[in-house]
């Protein structure tokens, strides 16, 4: 492909010839884009399949999409297994950076299911890949309910799966975002969403993959002159004269005694007691801080014996398969994009080239990216970057025709609704004492029926 170049700044020629060559230099171990082929070099297992559980992959762009053009794989039944896999060429992680990064559009807003993908080493049989195969990297987001709605990040070492310790939100809309996870040969990782960094750190402290480096020495013991009340009674408050002959009850001053009260029969008549304000409970000194407040104490950390390092702890020797293997009990959710590079910058250019068109961008920032990346005429880049419909917009129109369908299919009762008025008007007029009789009773059945 020739291509033309017309930049009369020459910083920004230069940035262009840059990323050109960052581009070139990017080890891409597999990419996947979903166009003509696909099913060709993915393979769908057959797991659940005898069940009658596994689901079925629809390959479409979408209920709303910026470009119908633009396919990926969409889950199409309800309370069904997924599984589906591809094969590439195998390769190591060995003093190289591995980023792992694909699309997740979840038209369904899900309530329960996975967004997730895997990376798995060595031989697998690919028809038979499912929810117990073993993988090496577990990656993307998971929803079910209120308590679950975050990215998962599933390392397996020595045979056993680890999940990452961090809380890391995923994204709950109904349109597309981008997922990356990056692992570094310094064993640092980042996790980034819709190429925003959301989590860093290392994987010696946000896994359990090793036992700690250092651990509280279990034979310190906390000195017995140490001062740990932060907080202590002032010796100079005083309780005040008379503070306990305050009575917590006084007579009602309001209550009179019922005239058909008889002393004889009924007994001698007390008034019934009321709170007495003046009355703040058992005395206690106020507080002021100590001043021989030495802090919490803790024990101080040593070596952990039982700690050897692993100067391979980021290393995967044997990737050679990337799957989809979930749960969906509504089904919906569509994968796009998938890629597994060493170049960190390439992804975030194929993510802009991808997901970032589809969204609402300004013109300088899709100038940048799809400058540096194709670094075509400026005629034609233009036309590449204005987009008359957007995903947003695609999904806000859905919208607006679903609810513009489902108040056709449920017109506006005026009679009835005057009947309502009518009724409402009538129980306004009711005897105010039936009225709380009639509730009272309401709400004592309710109660049995909820017990």
């Amino acid at each position: 492909m020739t291509m033309a170049f017309r930049v009369r700044n020459p910083d920004l020629r230069f940035l262009i010839l840059l990323s050109l060559l960052s581009i070139t230099s990017a080890k891409v171990f597999f990419e996947e884009r979903f166009d003509d082929g696909w099913g060709n070099r993915w393979v769908k297992s057959d797991w659940k399949k005898d069940e009658n559980l596994a689901g079925e992959w629809n390959h479409t762009s979408g209920q709303w999409n910026g470009d119908a053009n633009d396919k990926g794989i969409q889950t199409s039944e309800d309370y069904r297994f997924y599984a589906i896999s591809a094969q590439y060429p195998e390769f190591s992680n060995k003093d190289k950076t591995l980023v792992f990064q694909f699309s997740v559009k979840h038209e369904q807003k899900l309530d329960c299911g996975g967004g997730y993908m895997k990376l798995l080493s060595g031989d697998v049989d690919q028809k038979k890949f499912g929810g117990d195969t073993p993988y090496s990297i577990m990656f993307g987001p998971d929803i079910c309910g209120y308590s679950t709605k975050k990215v998962h990040a599933i390392l397996t070492y020595n045979d056993t799966n680890h999940l990452i310790k961090k809380d890391v939100p995923c994204e709950t809309d109904q349109l597309t975002h981008v997922y990356t996870f990056i692992l570094r040969p310094d064993a640092t990782y980042s996790i980034l969403i819709d190429n925003v960094e959301k989590q860093t750190g290392s994987l010696y402290s946000d896994w359990d993959l090793l036992p700690p480096k250092t651990i509280k020495d279990p034979e310190a013991k906390k000195p017995e002159d140490w001062d740990d009340k932060e907080f202590i009674p002032d010796p100079e408050d005083k309780k005040p004269e008379g503070y306990d002959d305050i009575p917590k009850e006084l007579p009602d001053p309001e209550a009179k005694k019922p005239e058909d009260w008889d002393d004889e029969e009924d007994g001698e008549w007390t008034p019934p007691t009321i709170a007495n304000p003046d009355y703040k409970g058992p005395w206690k000194a106020k507080k002021i801080k100590n001043p021989n407040y030495k802090g919490k104490w803790k024990a101080p950390l040593i070596d952990n014996p039982d700690f050897k390092d692993d100067p391979d702890l980021y290393v995967f020797p044997n990737l050679k398969y990337v799957g989809i293997e979930l749960w969906q009990v509504k089904s919906g959710t569509l994968f796009d994009n998938v890629l597994i590079t060493d170049d960190p910058e390439y992804a975030k250019q194929l993510a802009e080239e991808t997901w970032g068109k589809h969204k609402d961008v300004s013109f300088f920032y899709s100038l940048i990216f799809f400058g540096l990346r194709y670094a075509i005429e400026r005629y034609d880049l233009l036309n590449e970057i204005v987009f008359l419909q957007v995903e947003k917009t695609a999904f806000e129109e859905a919208e607006k025709k679903r609810e513009e369908e489902e108040s056709k299919d449920d017109p506006v009762d005026s009679d009835a609704d005057e009947e309502e008025e009518d009724a409402d008007e009538a129980g306004n007029d009711s005897d105010a004492e039936s009225k709380t009789e009639a509730g009272e009773d309401t709400k004592e059945e309710g109660v049995h029926d909820e017990l």
